[in-house]
């Protein structure tokens, strides 16, 4: 028989676009800040109608990785190699003294490092293949995020990618903690991260109508459950915790931010970018959560919603939560840090999981900003423009996918 321990978060690790390191996403958050800006200065969007989006302007890969080393790595990688330094050094653990054939990685992705292909499909077209890197493949590849902070920090255990859209981080924290759940390791680091801020992922989302054109208002572009919302908003970021067992956490002295107790996921089975209209694969995933963390639903105080500012999307939502939670619904409090960040895609669901910790951490919500006319379709508590003070013992954090995957994590204060 297979005896379950006890996942904790001990560490975590942020860079995105309202603040770089878990203090500065907090302060960020708490300020209800937009990161949000006009990005046709550093991305060709003469002839594409959206021009807005999440970019991190002031990240520098050399403030944590060494030059040569950054050279070799795409930018998905070094956001998430950057945030996965701040984690570590976060968590206060001494590697050299531990196992680390018991310590693994798991890190989603969307779409892994795309600027790495288009430039040197570029190259192999005007020079030919004799100048195509031979780090091309390591470069591209989704997977070398959790590769990459496997040699550098001698983590010897469970390593790999997961890749499903916009919940690819909920489903690689969700099998991080598993795995130390069930004996396979005793520390994981997880979370995610996306750098998909190409010409061509700008043309392909504009193309579907998925995306804001709200390009004299940037800040005001990503409006989740408002009546005005017209589509996400594209951005870009890595988050990346730090889970183990509570006994080791406890051993150490560590400081632990809450336990993660279980992921839910299901399958719309129905249309492939388009959310079921009654948000049951969202409620399904929600409800699984809850039952594998042994939670009522009227014990849950917050979710932090996937809240992308679509109008189909976030009706779906708030239809799955109202579906599951009955009249409690109307207690909770829903709300989305995508209004501030933009949709971070692979990396989306790792920072918002670092976002909900928050709420236990500081004793504040995360609000929903520019919810200036609330769609009468979406009438639940969603914090409006104003962080808030509150006391949360149970949240969760919902990420669905295109593709129809949706996940959900359940956190409880320790």
């Amino acid at each position: 028989m297979v005896t379950e321990r006890r996942v904790v978060i001990t560490g975590v690790g942020a860079v995105t676009p309202i603040g770089i390191g878990k203090d500065a996403l907090w302060k960020g958050l708490q300020e209800a800040r937009s990161g949000v800006s006009l990005v046709d200065d550093v991305i060709d969007l003469t002839d594409i109608a959206t021009k807005i989006g999440g970019y991190i302007k002031a990240f520098d890969p050399l403030q944590f990785i060494e030059k040569k080393r950054a050279r070799r790595l795409g930018r998905a990688t070094q956001l998430g190699f950057a945030a996965t330094k701040l984690a570590l050094e976060d968590s206060k653990l001494d590697l050299s003294k531990e196992n680390r054939d018991r310590f693994g990685v798991i890190i989603g992705t969307g779409i892994g490092n795309i600027e790495v292909l288009l430039e040197t499909h570029a190259t192999l077209l005007q020079r030919g293949p004799s100048r195509v890197s031979p780090f091309f493949v390591p470069m591209f590849m989704p997977n070398a995020l959790p590769g990459e902070i496997s040699i550098e920090w001698g983590l010897r255990g469970a390593n790999f990618g997961t890749v499903s859209a916009c919940a690819s981080s909920n489903h690689a924290i969700g099998e991080a903690a598993d795995a130390i759940r069930y004996g396979y390791a005793d520390l994981m680091v997880t979370g995610g991260a996306e750098a998909a801020m190409t010409r061509l992922t700008f043309a392909g989302f504009d193309q579907m109508g998925a995306v804001s054109r709200r390009n004299d208002q940037p800040q005001k572009a990503s409006r989740p459950f408002d009546k005005d919302r017209d589509g996400f908003v594209m951005g870009e970021g890595a988050g990346i915790l730090v889970l183990e067992t509570f006994a080791h956490a406890q051993a150490r002295g560590a400081h632990i931010y809450a336990e993660l107790l279980g992921m839910g996921m299901s399958a719309d089975a129905g249309h492939i970018v388009a959310p079921d209209e009654n948000g049951d694969g969202g409620r399904r995933a929600m409800e699984m959560s809850l039952q594998r963390s042994n939670l009522r639903p009227d014990e849950v105080d917050y979710i932090n919603a996937h809240g992308t500012s679509t109008p189909l999307g976030d009706i779906s939502e708030t239809c799955a939560i109202k579906s599951l939670f009955g009249a409690h619904a109307k207690k909770l409090a829903v709300s989305s840090t995508k209004s501030q960040m933009g949709h971070l895609l692979g990396g989306a669901a790792a920072v918002e999981a670092i976002a909900t910790l928050m709420a236990f951490e500081m004793g504040i919500l995360p609000p929903t900003i520019n919810l200036e006319k609330p769609d009468p379709e979406c009438d639940l508590d969603y914090v409006p423009n104003e962080a808030r003070p509150a006391q949360v013992r149970v949240a969760l954090s919902n990420s669905f996918g295109f593709g129809g995957h949706n996940s959900c994590v359940a956190f409880r204060k320790v």
